[in-house]
């Protein structure tokens, strides 16, 4: 806190371990997040969550975005690390740069720009997570100064950058959506920015009134029980919800995952009630910190072709008592009913056609835009 101001997360991604073959060695990265809440004054957070030795940060910059991997001339600030332009963060932390001054409006596009001069193998556990935009990786060289980045090649994973925060007033809140694929927002448009929590930012900045800051901690594949990608829902809350700048809200959307069992482990096959359990120690772990947490009801997957057989009439059943433990128990200081929104009135265990992408499972960029639109913005007063 500062006087008046108090720093909240106005842009985050879960850290997670990379997929694929990535390694970077002496690559600059430009990042593309489109913040929700405005201010003067910035910092961002890079993690290191999953490293298995310390990673190098040779330099980094914050710039409003322009178009592809380029920057708005003279916007650039230095960002630094206890004003120092360099730093090596531990394995498994997170290091938070200097405060900027940097006037940005809410919903603005950003250019965050590391310079990772060490080697960073392909082995080695990378912080990463879906962006569902483009992201861009430089040649080898230092770019972050340059206007227009040169390309080496394209991403659509975050890298590194956990968060941006900007000083805001004390009334100021933060909303943490903490989910799976579904908040992630896999499947959408890229660069549409269509997932549920970015236009939840959008309505709250029309509305007016009580700035918020919406933070979108979802995580491609997370449960609320067994790890997955990533550590699961129970592991992870402290860092990915408690721990956030200016928190005051969770919304949490998670179970699906734990129903589907993609690895078809008898010990993981779950039931109602233990995801009951899981999301009443959240709802408990949340209140203990003042935050109001907001549970979010399971869309429907029945006829879900992502995976084979990750629908049946059991799991179903568990889907619809988690549903209605949500709605009914009072255990949330309120409900995102999701799954009234999506479902198709005719066949309640499937999404409507037109908002489903196709796969049974993940909406449709309208359907993920009808998820936004299904919270009471009355919760955040």
């Amino acid at each position: 806190m500062q006087g008046n101001r108090h720093w909240v997360g106005t842009w985050a991604a879960a850290p997670a371990p990379a997929e694929g073959v990535v390694g970077f060695n002496n690559h600059t990265i430009r990042l593309n997040p489109r913040i929700s809440l405005g201010g003067e004054r910035l910092r961002v957070r890079i993690s290191n969550a999953y490293g298995n030795r310390p990673l190098r940060v040779g330099a980094a910059r914050i710039a409003l975005r322009d178009k592809g991997p380029a920057a708005v001339a003279g916007s650039d600030r230095k960002l630094t690390f206890g004003d120092s332009e360099s730093t090596i963060i531990a394995a498994g932390a997170v290091a938070f740069s200097d405060p900027v001054d940097f006037s940005v409006k809410p919903l603005a596009d950003l250019a965050v720009s590391i310079h990772l001069p060490g080697e960073v193998l392909a082995n080695f556990a990378i912080t990463g997570r879906y962006a569902r935009q483009t992201n861009y990786i430089s040649p080898p060289g230092d770019f972050t100064g340059e206007t227009v980045m040169p390309v080496g090649n394209l991403t659509d994973q975050w890298f590194f950058l956990c968060g941006v925060d900007v000083l805001a007033p004390l009334e100021a809140g933060g909303i943490v959506a903490l989910g799976d694929s579904l908040t992630d927002g896999n499947i959408s448009t890229i660069d549409a920015y269509c997932r549920w929590p970015d236009q939840l930012a959008r309505r709250l900045v029309e509305r007016g009134g009580r700035p918020m800051g919406v933070m979108n901690n979802g995580l491609g594949g997370n449960r609320i029980l067994h790890d997955l990608r990533g550590d699961s829902g129970v592991r992870r809350f402290d860092r990915d919800v408690l721990s956030q700048p200016g928190v005051s809200h969770a919304i949490v959307m998670l179970g699906t995952n734990d129903l589907r069992n993609r690895w078809a482990k008898p010990e993981e096959e779950v039931t109602g009630a233990q995801m009951i359990a899981g999301l009443q120690q959240m709802a408990v772990r949340a209140h203990s910190r003042g935050i109001n947490i907001i549970g979010a009801t399971l869309t429907p997957f029945g006829n879900e072709t992502f995976m084979a057989n990750a629908w049946n009439p059991t799991r179903e059943e568990h889907r619809l008592a988690v549903n209605e433990w949500i709605r009914e128990s009072g255990a949330f200081d309120g409900v995102a009913d999701f799954d009234a929104a999506l479902r198709d009135p005719e066949i309640p265990t499937q999404m409507r056609g037109a908002d489903d992408c196709g796969d049974g499972l993940h909406p449709s960029d309208s359907g993920y835009c009808k998820m936004g639109d299904a919270i009471n913005l009355s919760l955040f007063d």
